[in-house]
């Protein structure tokens, strides 16, 4: 406390002025939970660092952001920073300072008990300061973070205090889809021999409008109004589709290459996962009215085909809700479903009825991560049951499995998905094998072998940039195991209205992160599964998720996944190379303030004049010679594509 006060008086004899840290408007900082909280800030106990308690402060939890802009001569910043007392005895905070975007200070990560360290900054010639608050990688969600006697010294205008909900407005990039016909969502598609075939041609456009479909194999029909081509292949080989959409306004073309053989998803899987709103109080009501929103916000017309269950649909052993409980497997062992999902059979036909198709959740331990039962030892009546009843997607995950697991060899990791793929493969049904295995092993490098389509590589995703960020920027390397009918996959998707059940809450990312999010998503060639409650999509989330050109870069039919060619801090470039021999390439800043980022031919592999193309906003931005440059707003992308001009 003296230290702060001598620290005042000495300034204040030049006239210099003190912001409190704990008295600006704490609405404006960045924060994942709550707001930040001063002097009695946690658990109604004075604010305490390592044993020493302070009178004045403030807790903010991680992770947490402030940011000021001085229009004045700022002086000095002062705090004694620590972990607050009455944190969890596991929780930790690492403090880090930068001034005009570099880094001053960064402390270690402190853990309970650890002695408050005195932070003093020298800003003359600061324009910009940041304090960044963390758990360095370690502790647990919501650790809190003290500062105590923190100011800012300075002199004339009062310090600015950024504003992080102005950056929370959600803006749209994409422009409204044409009334005239346009052919959208994967342009090939791999069924296996004599098992049911079925693929919706997705049109955005004005209705009516008649789909029709010319050298279509024998074998299979197409309904021309809704577009829905069913039917079963017996014999190998490729056809060459030629699909037409008409409406009053005129026709487009698209050719769709069918591909009967051993290989499915030869695009990433894309649709919606009960999970991220619904949690364990998803119901047959809520799947259905997933199915009927995928349809009538057109969704479905970009595309969209997956609509999954995820987990709490079987039965919860020793629950105490009626609706949880009975018997798990009937007389022959075949698995019952859960009060809450009366009519498996009748749900997935309602889904096939929209031109979708439905997933279903299972772990290989005998419970799920949820404590529902699972298919340890009844993997073949498993695999039956879910063809039985029309599943075409199952998301496995390891949970409880790891009570049965012998060690943590890349056998043990492997064991279960081998005797689930045998499973599969005996049914009539191509079934999407997604392992849900968090990528212990470096599960990317061995999980095509062993027969899956898709398959994690790394922790659940919450809907917070540090996390999301470092997902998705940790696939770097991995993009060689990526390829058509096996997909790195880094989580579900963060956007719209998302919680558990009837707490639900918009994403917390900012739109800027959220375009960033979906950019690199679809960079990564990943899965793109929608985490929110499509029956209360706004604008902004309809906007993010119909974007075609967007889309395509997902679904590029050459199936690579871009990787990084380009880093420098905080600033990336991700190319991904696509099927017409253009590239798709994301200009991506990770740092907080806006920064320019350029694209140089030589990194890309590229010469000559190029026609760089802005895909959110849809338009050609010109003709370059050698290189592109963008500013790119914080935690925000460029996303662009690349073409050879002629």
């Amino acid at each position: 406390m003296l230290i702060a006060f001598n620290s005042v008086l000495s300034v204040n004899a030049q006239k210099a002025d003190t912001l409190w840290l704990q008295r600006i408007d704490l609405s404006k900082v960045y924060q994942d939970w709550d707001l930040p909280e001063t002097n009695l800030p946690l658990k109604e106990n004075p604010l305490k660092i390592g044993g020493q308690s302070f009178k004045y402060g403030m807790a903010s939890r991680t992770e947490g952001l402030f940011k000021f802009d001085f229009r004045g001569d700022a002086q000095k910043f002062h705090a004694v920073v620590g972990l607050d007392d009455a944190s969890d005895r596991n929780s930790t905070v690492l403090f880090s300072v930068l001034a005009d975007n570099k880094e001053v200070f960064r402390s270690p990560v402190m853990v309970h008990g650890s002695k408050a360290i005195k932070v003093d900054i020298d800003l003359k010639q600061v324009r910009h300061l940041s304090i960044n608050i963390s758990n360095g990688g370690k502790g647990q969600y919501a650790d809190r973070a003290g500062f105590a006697d923190a100011f800012i010294l300075y002199k004339g205008t009062r310090p600015d205090v950024f504003n992080f909900n102005y950056i929370n407005k959600r803006y749209i990039l994409t422009p409204p889809e044409s009334p005239e016909p346009r052919i959208n969502g994967a342009k090939v598609f791999g069924v296996r021999p004599g098992n049911p075939f079925m693929f919706t041609v997705a049109a955005t456009g004005k209705r009516p409008m008649t789909i029709t479909a010319e050298n279509l194999p024998k074998g299979l029909s197409l309904d021309s109004k809704t577009g829905i081509i069913t039917g079963v292949l017996k014999d190998r080989g490729e056809s060459l589709v030629k699909l037409k959409a008409i409406n009053r306004l005129g026709t487009a073309t698209r050719l769709l290459k069918i591909i009967v053989g051993d290989k499915i998803a030869l695009t990433p899987p894309i649709g919606w996962n009960s999970f991220n709103c619904w949690a364990d109080a998803v119901d047959q009501g809520n799947v259905k009215a997933a199915a009927d929103a995928m349809v009538s916000t057109g969704l479905i017309n970009h595309g969209w085909t997956y609509i999954n269950i995820d987990d709490s649909w079987s039965v919860k052993p020793g629950s105490n809700d009626p609706k949880l409980m009975g018997e798990p497997r009937n007389a022959n062992g075949m698995i019952n479903s859960n009060k809450k999902f009366p009519d498996m059979k009748g749900m997935t036909d309602y889904i096939h009825s929209k031109g979708l198709k439905a997933g279903i959740y299972s772990s290989p331990g005998p419970l799920t991560c949820s404590k529902y039962i699972a298919s340890y030892q009844f993997e073949d009546k498993d695999a039956r049951q879910w063809a039985d009843w029309g599943f075409d997607y199952v998301k496995y995950d390891w949970c409880s499995y790891g009570e049965i697991a012998r060690d943590k060899s890349i056998e043990e990791y492997q064991k279960p998905y081998v005797v689930m793929r045998k499973a599969l493969d005996k049914v009539n049904r191509d079934i999407v094998f997604s392992f849900c295995q968090y990528g212990m092993g470096k599960s990317w490098e061995w999980a095509e072998q062993i027969g899956g389509n898709c398959w994690r590589t790394g922790d659940d995703m919450p809907d917070i940039w540090k996390n999301m960020s470092e997902i998705g920027f940790n696939q770097a390397g991995k993009e060689k195991y990526a390829g058509p009918g096996h997909w790195n996959d880094p989580d579900m998707l963060v956007v719209g209205l998302i919680g558990w059940g009837e707490i639900q809450y918009p994403s917390r990312l900012t739109a800027d992160e959220q375009y960033t999010h979906i950019s690199l998503w679809s960079l990564l060639a990943s899965p793109l599964l929608i985490g929110c409650d499509l029956t209360q999509m706004d604008a902004f989330t309809k906007n993010l998720l119909t974007n075609d050109e967007v889309i395509d870069i997902n679904q590029d039919p050459l199936g690579k996944q871009a990787g990084r060619a380009y880093k420098d801090g905080d600033l990336e470039i991700w190319v991904k190379d696509l099927e017409d021999g253009s590239k798709a390439v994301g200009l991506f800043n990770r740092n907080s303030v806006n920064e320019t980022i350029k694209a140089g031919w030589n990194t890309l592999g590229l010469n000559g004049k190029q026609i760089v193309r802005d895909v959110w906003r849809q338009k050609d931005e010109g003709v370059f010679s050698d290189s592109f440059s963008a500013v790119v707003p914080a935690h925000g992308v460029k996303l662009i594509t690349i073409r050879k001009s002629r």
